[in-house]
Order: structure tokens, then C-alpha cells, then sequence
């Protein structure tokens, strides 16, 4: 059996080893064998009994964790089996964090970091609460729009209509203890670029992939975005056949105008906000890709 998700081979052991014990824990747990090679045949490993000593002692002093270690003895020689656990909280080597992803080991770090560390603590990137940021400095204009489009929609009562931004934050559960969520400034603040680097749109008209025509930027907040990116793709980057029945003009777009919307919103809402890519639209004279 070659390597796996779950099962790596060492021939010697080496204290840098902690490090896959470390991304199996991080991950889905696994098992690490030392004294067989890369392809599961046992190559037998030295000094067992004291392996079979230091290994559980090195990995919880320094790893934290407890792992179950083996010794097996075949005609081909001894061979030690660590089993890890997957854990419920992160665990690090020596303040760096490594997962195991495939068959390889990686180091978590920067934006793969805080999701991680966010997921371990069940929460969501665009759940944290953001310091020194209130209602005040978001859009009210966007609360007004917000509020008429989920009323026409059906998607909120009537009575919601003066509800005030407090009252609309609590009932999103856009706020924790009075701070206001990463989401909240996603949604309604006039420039949430301050915060997230990369929370905006960027389309483009191509001849071919390698000739750019034209292009621009859309900036604003969520609603503001998805607007302004329709107007874009309506008005100027796509056609309209006009006709009319009788007096009326009517315009019929080369694609429909419900579908557009739906694509441009899930490409918002599923958007990975902790890298610092724009949502990338390129319009070709016969397709759309986002």
C-alpha cells in the first residue's frame, strides 16, 4: 500500500517527523509507520525500546496530543506504528500549524491559517466580529434597498419596514456582543475594501483570451456590486434586440436577465473573501464566465 491521505512511511525517525504527526491531528488523523519504505515493505527500524519511550513522551510535551504507539515485529525486522487521532482543537509544532492534505504535508499559513483556526472554533470567516466599526458608518441607503427588495420578495414582512438598523442587524444576527460581523460590513458598509482586500468586481470584454477589449471595476458593498455589475453586463457589455408590440419597445437580452442575476449572486455570496482576488467576470461575444 503506497501512501495515502491517512498513511505515511519513514524508514528512520526523526524528530521533524513530529510535523506529520502534527497535520494528521490538524486533519482527518492517520498513521505513521516508521521502518517500512515509501511502498509498505518493512525495512525494520533500530533502537526500538527506546523509540518506544521518547515517541509518546515527544509527541505530547510537544505536540500536546496523545498517540497511540506500536511495536511489530515481523522476519523482515521491527516496525513502529504511531496512531493520531484526529483533534477538535488545533494543534501546532513549535507555533507552526500543518495539515495533511492529500498525501502531502502542508504549513498552514496566512489566510489557510485563520480558516482553519476559525473552523476549528465551529465558526465562519464572515462571522467575526469586527472592533471600532458602528452602524452609523454603514450605507443607509442600503438598509432602505435591502429592505424593499426582501418585502417585494416576500422574504420580509411588511412590518419590517421601520424597523430600525439595530433591529434589522439583531434579526441577521449580523452583530455579537454589540461588534458588528465581517458579513455586515460585506452587505452594507459604502467601502468594505478597508476591511477585505479583494471584495470587488472586476469585468472585462475579451476578443480572445489574450486580447483584453475593455474593461472595469465595480466597488460598493454587496448590494451595490451586484447592481452595478447588471447595469454593466446589460448596457454595455452585452446586446439587446429591440422590438416592439405596438407602441411598447421591448428589449430581449442575449442572455436572460433572472439567470444573470442568480450567477453574479452565488458568485458573491460563495465567494472565498479571505484571499485578495476580485470576483473575475470576462465576457466573450458568446459566452459569460465568472
Amino acid at each position: 500500500m503506497s501512501k495515502t491521505q491517512t498513511i505515511e512511511y519513514k524508514s528512520i525517525w526523526k524528530d521533524e517527523y513530529l510535523k506529520w504527526i502534527c497535520g494528521f491531528a490538524n486533519a482527518n488523523g492517520g498513521t505513521l509507520y516508521i521502518g517500512k519504505d515509501d511502498n509498505s515493505n518493512v525495512i525494520g527500524v533500530k533502537n526500538t525500546k527506546k523509540l518506544l519511550e521518547d515517541l509518546p513522551n515527544k509527541i505530547t510535551t510537544i505536540l500536546g496530543i496523545i498517540a497511540d504507539v506500536n511495536l511489530h515485529e515481523t522476519p523482515q525486522g521491527e516496525y513502529i506504528e504511531i496512531i493520531v487521532e484526529p483533534q477538535p482543537n488545533p494543534v501546532n509544532y513549535k507555533g507552526e500549524y500543518h495539515y495533511r492534505s492529500g498525501a502531502t504535508k502542508q504549513e498552514l499559513k496566512g489566510a489557510a491559517l485563520d480558516k482553519f483556526l476559525l473552523q476549528k472554533q465551529g465558526r465562519r470567516w464572515d462571522s467575526v466580529p469586527i472592533p471600532n466599526v458602528s452602524i452609523t458608518d454603514l450605507k443607509q441607503d442600503t438598509f432602505t434597498f435591502f429592505k424593499e427588495k426582501g418585502i417585494k420578495s416576500n422574504r420580509i414582512d411588511e412590518s419590517s419596514r421601520h424597523d430600525s438598523p439595530i433591529q434589522l442587524f439583531e434579526n441577521l444576527k449580523l452583530t455579537e456582543k454589540y461588534l458588528l460581523k465581517r458579513a455586515a460590513l460585506l452587505l452594507f458598509h459604502p467601502d468594505p475594501e478597508k476591511f477585505v482586500t479583494g471584495a470587488y468586481i472586476k469585468i472585462g470584454f475579451f476578443r480572445t483570451d489574450s486580447d483584453l477589449l475593455f474593461q472595469d471595476e465595480i466597488h460598493g458593498n454587496f448590494f451595490e456590486q451586484v447592481e452595478k455589475t447588471m447595469d454593466f453586463l446589460l448596457t454595455k457589455y452585452t446586446k439587446a434586440l429591440i422590438s416592439y408590440e405596438g407602441l411598447t419597445r421591448v428589449e430581449t437580452y442575449e442572455y436572460p436577465k433572472d439567470a444573470l442575476r442568480e450567477a453574479l449572486l452565488n458568485a458573491a455570496a460563495h465567494k472565498d473573501y479571505t484571499g485578495p482576488y476580485p470576483i473575475q467576470i470576462s465576457v466573450y461575444a458568446d459566452k459569460i464566465m465568472i
